[in-house]
């Protein structure tokens, strides 16, 4: 990530994107234990909150039943905020989304968030397997009007409240990597949290119009922008450039060959070539290096963003590298638990 080494007015609250990775020889259970790992050194060391996203049929990814695992984690920490970064909305009805997320309002008060995505998280064969439709997305924008009446408590369907739910007022924010997401969360008055991470091209357009177009509402006076950005820290330069490597070999095997067996000259090759290039792409904002470098690019990237709160996803290959890059953040960012 090249940019301009400029600091911003006042520095970016710092969060996580947890994805629940299931390394090679594990399970889904390790996944789990290591997400409460991560929640509990984020509580210890002052990161804002853990979001967790729904993704389906991805062999690697163990966050699919989204709120159960913040249940999980939930119950494993005691004050910092989790939620679903996000749910992919066109996979559910409104209502047993605002049930779930009032279950976990009502046992967690004040401590959940509920991130909402356009986009179903799968392949076209897994969302049918889920019985949706690929038209479920058009509903998106009336799906979070209805699903923000359950929880508030003003049902826009006649005779239809969630319980638990009703009154919990759980905030919600829109998710997006494009224009669509940035008009709607405007318009609606909502926090916007850019996907940055993976989809970097439309960052800059989506939240200037964002930040043009917002309406003030109910749940936010004033816009408020998540980018999410990818680090790596660690000891040295030359082992934080080390993962790196490791990360996109990684990359190559879950998006190019959905899991098949490729030795780590074969991604190499398929990295040097121009579908590899567009792997590259989506990890254009990746902060990696020593703690120093790191915060210096991240400070770099929050006046580029334009954001208010940085969505960290923490790269490093293995639980030990991952926790290790967390605590040499909170070190230098000077975070402080509340």
């Amino acid at each position: 990530m090249r940019l301009d080494l400029v600091v911003p007015l006042s520095p970016p609250r710092l969060s996580i994107l947890d994805l629940a990775l299931i390394g090679k020889g594990q399970t889904a259970r390790d996944a789990f234990d290591n997400s409460v790992r991560v929640a509990q050194l984020a509580e210890r060391r002052g990161y804002e909150r853990v979001w967790y996203a729904e993704h389906h049929n991805m062999a690697q990814i163990g966050s699919s039943a989204t709120s159960v695992l913040i249940a999980h984690v939930a119950a494993h920490t005691e004050r910092i905020r989790l939620g679903a970064g996000g749910i992919m909305l066109p996979n559910h009805a409104p209502l047993p989304i605002a049930e779930q997320f009032g279950t976990l309002a009502e046992l967690h008060p004040g401590r959940i968030d509920l991130g909402l995505g356009r986009a179903p998280g799968s392949d076209q064969l897994t969302m049918r397997a889920m019985r949706r439709d690929p038209s479920s997305a058009d509903r998106f924008p009336q799906d979070v009007q209805e699903l923000q009446g359950y929880l508030t408590g003003r049902s826009l369907v006649p005779g239809v409240e969630a319980t638990p739910g009703k009154g919990t007022d759980v905030p919600l924010y829109i998710l997006g990597s494009s224009l669509f997401g940035a008009k709607l969360a405007a318009a609606l008055g909502l926090p916007y949290a850019f996907a940055s991470h993976f989809a970097p091209q439309a960052l800059r357009q989506a939240v200037a119009t964002y930040r043009h177009e917002f309406q003030p509402s109910e749940q936010q006076a004033e816009p408020y922008v998540i980018a999410g950005v990818n680090v790596i820290a660690s000891d040295t330069e030359q082992d934080a450039q080390a993962q790196l490597t490791t990360v996109r070999r990684a990359r190559v095997r879950m998006f190019v060959q959905r899991g098949a067996s490729v030795t780590d000259e074969q991604a190499d090759e398929i990295l040097a070539s121009p579908q590899g290039a567009q792997i590259a792409e989506m990890m254009r904002y990746s902060a990696v290096g020593t703690a120093d470098q790191v915060q210096a690019a991240l400070d770099a990237f929050a006046v580029h963003a334009d954001a208010d709160e940085l969505m960290v996803v923490a790269a490093s290959p293995g639980i030990d590298a991952h926790l290790r890059s967390l605590e040499l953040l909170a070190d230098v960012a000077d975070l402080v638990a509340v």
